[in-house]
């Protein structure tokens, strides 16, 4: 799958001139369209329309936008450079609050260009490059290689999530898995997160059944989850939301896997709105609720999940969904897009270095200091 890419426009040696180019996700399942841009606007829109969304995803999509739009600057000097590098950064890492990885990724790239260039006109030569215009035509090379970096990484992360997760079904074959909304290879560059231990175990045989809440009220469980689990071959069922605790009672589901917008310091964990109850729900019957998620999810800034800033998405999400008026127009909602699962109702954090368990204060820092972060 790929949800999100860099697409070369041009002919010779580098990666520029490029457009990014993402799966139009308000599309499916009807069609599978794409779309080709290198305009900061047309970025900034299609995260906030959740064209592209999922963490990792919106993170890459950003880095890789963020190198569309800055390689038409006409800046004449590395510090003018720079300074719009900054400025785009700040409008495309502001389209949505919640997920970590967006600010992260762009930050990254500004630190990259930054460490290159000698911070705030601190000397003009570029690793060796020269001066003036050579030195932006090697920060622009530098950012367009830091991002494609970003989006190598995610690929590789993304599939040792998958093989630390598989161990989770080792031994046994027709595990019933709850997911609730999309953290699958449409939600990130390749392969997913709380999809990646679903895949490998799909790929060693062991057949598991996916139950996918359609995640309501845009329906990412079923038009993402489900698109793209039937389109790879994996047994998957869909139930509404309010399903979720009469599977669980029924014994057809074993384990919960989600994936994270943003994880805090101790655990808390943000993602899509409704995660919180199914949580509660797979405490309740005693089902193991596991979130996967990789190192760049993780905000050690944030002490608990009570800081994470949840995103308000528009009412007629709501009121008038999918084109049809569902509630009287001018009906008051509340709608925030996430919600935070505490760290005590979370069995285990899947990441690319193997399974987090509690207590998580500890066991977070320690793996954030073996990632560098």
């Amino acid at each position: 799958m790929d949800a999100v890419r860099w697409t070369r426009t041009g002919t010779g040696q580098g990666m520029l001139p490029g457009k990014l180019r993402l799966i139009d996700q308000t599309r499916l399942p009807g069609e599978l369209v794409y779309i080709e841009t290198d305009d900061r606007d047309e970025i900034v829109d299609a995260i906030k329309r959740l064209v592209v969304r999922g963490a990792p995803a919106i993170g890459c999509a950003a880095a890789l936008g963020l190198t569309a739009v800055c390689q038409h600057s006409g800046a004449k000097s590395a510090t003018a450079f720079l300074a719009e590098v900054r400025e785009h950064a700040a409008v495309i890492g502001a389209a949505r609050p919640t997920a970590v990885n967006l600010a992260w990724a762009v930050n990254r790239c500004v630190r990259k260009l930054e460490a290159g260039a000698g911070d705030e006109g601190r000397g003009e030569r570029v690793e060796g490059k020269g001066t003036g215009a050579a030195a932006v035509a090697a920060l622009k090379d530098a950012l367009a290689r830091e991002a494609l970096a970003i989006l190598d990484e995610d690929m590789a992360l993304c599939r040792a999530i998958g093989e630390n997760g598989v161990a989770l079904f080792e031994g046994r074959k027709g595990v019933g898995v709850l997911t609730h909304c999309n953290a699958g290879a449409l939600a990130t560059s390749d392969f997913g997160t709380a999809l990646a231990p679903i895949y490998a175990a799909q790929e060693r045989g062991l057949a598991p059944r996916v139950f996918a809440d359609e995640t309501r009220p845009l329906l990412q469980g079923a038009r993402l989850t489900a698109w793209e689990l039937h389109r790879a071959g994996v047994d998957v069922t869909l139930i509404c939301d309010n399903m979720a605790a009469q599977v669980m009672r029924e014994g057809r589901v074993q384990m919960v896997i989600v994936g994270a917008d943003r994880i805090a310091a101790n655990g808390d964990t943000a993602n899509k709105i409704g995660t919180y109850g199914v949580a509660i729900l797979a405490r309740h019957h005693g089902i193991p609720f596991y979130v996967a998620a990789p190192y760049s999810t993780i905000d050690s800034a944030l002490a608990q999940g009570s800081q994470i800033p949840i995103e308000q998405r528009a009412a007629d999400e709501i009121r008038h969904g999918f084109g049809r008026l569902t509630a009287p127009a001018d009906c008051k909602v509340y709608n925030p897009a996430f919600d935070v699962t505490p760290a005590e109702l979370i069995a285990g954090i899947i990441t690319e270095r193997g399974i987090l368990r509690p207590p998580y204060p500890e066991t977070i820092r320690e793996f954030m200091a073996r990632c560098g972060g």
